[in-house]
């Protein structure tokens, strides 16, 4: 049975903008259970809507969205707390914090290339894309 995959914001900026490691990322959208959180969303489309305007904001939510994934819309007390947990623990900010506590709570592997996850090696099994050199 395929893995389960909690793609962060780095692996999605990957896979749209065709940077090195964006096959990967297309192959395990090809062939795992993925789940994105809402907040990589929305780092999506204000990071396009910043440098790239209105127009390409919205073709890259309508890609997300096209995408077979599981999106996590809402939090519970369980993700609330496990968050809270990793962001006094570790530092991250607070939108890697959720991403990672969904990672931890689905038991599924974060697929990155953001290095402010590195902490976390010993909690959260990741898969890390080739940083940006």
């Amino acid at each position: 049975m395929p893995a389960n995959f909690v793609l962060d914001t780095s692996a999605l900026m990957t896979f749209i903008e065709k940077e090195e490691g964006a096959e990967r990322v297309r192959e395990v959208i090809l062939k795992n259970p993925i789940i994105i959180h809402w907040l990589s969303i929305l780092e999506v489309v204000y990071i396009a809507q910043r440098e790239l305007g209105g127009d390409e904001a919205l073709t890259r939510y309508a890609l997300l969205k096209k995408l077979k994934a599981r999106i996590i819309w809402d939090a519970d007390e369980s993700l609330l707390l496990n968050a809270a947990r990793i962001k006094a623990a570790k530092s991250l900010s607070l939108a890697d914090s959720v991403i990672a506590a969904v990672a931890n709570q689905y038991k599924a592997i974060l697929l990155h290339k953001d290095p402010e996850y590195e902490p976390l090696q010993d909690v959260i099994q990741m898969e890390v894309l080739p940083y940006k050199k």
